[in-house]
């Protein structure tokens, strides 16, 4: 008996029980449906990250707030050293930072005044969720960033805080009739009109949520939201990737010179490189893979579970076909392999499914992140790999043991 003739058998057999090779078939589909669909959704992300780092340049580090310093005294114990969050950048510091720098490099500095706050246009209003960020005229370039539609702030605007804006799509589109002209049009933050100079290039949900947020120059939005807290960013372009460590290097010792701190202290601030939070957006996303590997295998055995009662079951049922097939001739190698085929069948059948739905599941989030279609070969050649071992395994003793019959015995079974 050859390998399509088994296949032939196990697909009839499979037939006679529909209703419980179904479920089986279900449980492995949802396994692999899981494990491939998980798989591709973080390449895409990874894929989408990449590219937007990419553009955001590996020339580039900012400086900020983050991180703790340890001082000396305090209220510890014995006069310990202590952890304490590491001070603000005020816009004065971000100002002389400007002034000091004299690396040939692009400066831009932002913050964060609000981040739930209601834009209004007319009749129509935003929810309570957008962003809204003073920016200066490089922000965009050092970013990675563009516009979309219009154009970016001029110097002069920055400087003079002119009431001019650059929104992003989600914002637009909560705001104004689809197809409708929106450059030159004033929208509403608060009790404050601003124009809009220009529609910001959308990032999608991967760029951080950029589409929701919209930009004023920061001496506007220090009118608009007045903070003593106003905490802010200095990111740095420089022209390559190689003058990265110099640049860095001078940064730290203009910003140590601002923040006057003595030769001892340590740094009260971050400084934090692109490539730096993409690996460490990667690292988290290796964790969410290994997460979901471990899941899809354990959902596999379980499968493999149910598969090898089915098998049992039907070994059970078909003990009289078994005898027949002995008294005929019929070897237990050929009864072996009979059965063995028939859960390799079932378990590659429902493997196949789970692929196709897993691929097309995790490429709606590729679609979403605008990253193109992933097809993680590696992945699904493991899939079915994995399906067929689990399908052996699962159908090894119940093929022994139908193997095993006495032929006699099997004739005589009712």
């Amino acid at each position: 008996m050859n390998l399509l003739e088994n296949i032939r058998l196990a697909l009839r057999s499979i037939q006679s029980n529909l209703l419980r090779t179904v479920l089986t078939l279900l449980i492995i589909s949802f396994g692999i449906m899981a494990l491939i669909g998980i798989l591709t959704a973080t390449e895409g992300i990874k894929e989408s990250m990449i590219q937007n780092f990419k553009q955001m340049g590996s020339n580039t580090f900012g400086i900020r707030n983050e991180g703790f310093i340890k001082r000396e005294g305090g209220h510890g114990k014995g006069g310990k050293r202590e952890k304490a969050e590491n001070p603000f950048i005020t816009p004065q510091q971000a100002s002389l930072f400007v002034k000091n720098y004299k690396y040939p490099a692009i400066i831009s500095l932002s913050w964060m005044a609000q981040s739930n706050v209601v834009i209004k246009h007319e009749s129509y209003k935003t929810n309570p969720n957008v962003r809204i960020f003073g920016v200066d005229e490089n922000y965009l370039k050092v970013s990675g960033l563009g516009v979309g539609k219009g154009r970016n702030f001029t110097k002069s605007e920055v400087e003079n805080g002119q009431l001019v804006a650059i929104v992003g799509k989600d914002v637009i589109a909560k705001t104004f009739q689809p197809g409708e002209n929106v450059i030159g049009e004033f929208i509403s933050i608060g009790s404050n009109k601003v124009r809009i100079i220009g529609i910001q290039a959308s990032k999608g949900s991967s760029q951080g949520g950029s589409d929701n947020q919209v930009l004023l120059p920061y001496p506007t939005a220090r009118r608009f939201f007045p903070s003593q807290d106003a905490n802010f960013i200095v990111n740095v372009m420089t022209a390559t990737a190689k003058e990265l460590d110099l640049a860095i290097d001078e940064a730290i010792g203009v910003m140590r010179n601002i923040r006057k701190l003595n030769v001892a202290d340590e740094n009260d601030f971050d400084i934090g490189k692109s490539e730096r939070l993409a690996n460490k957006i990667l690292d988290q996303l290796k964790s969410v893979k290994y997460a979901t590997i471990v899941i899809g295998i354990l959902t596999l055995l379980s499968a493999g579970i149910g598969l090898m009662n089915i098998m049992l079951v039907s070994v059970n049922e078909r003990t009289r076909e078994i005898g027949i097939s002995k008294a005929i001739g019929a070897t237990k190698r050929i009864i072996r392999i009979q059965f063995l085929t028939e859960a390799i069948v079932i378990c590659q059948i429902g493997g196949i499914v789970g692929i196709v739905i897993g691929v097309l599941l995790g490429n709606v989030v590729s679609l979403i992140t605008k990253s193109g279609f992933v097809f993680p070969w590696v992945w699904v050649l493991a899939g079915i790999v994995f399906t067929f071992l689990v399908g052996l395994s699962a159908g090894l003793y119940p093929a022994i043991k139908a193997s095993n019959l006495d032929p006699v015995e099997a004739l005589r079974y009712e």
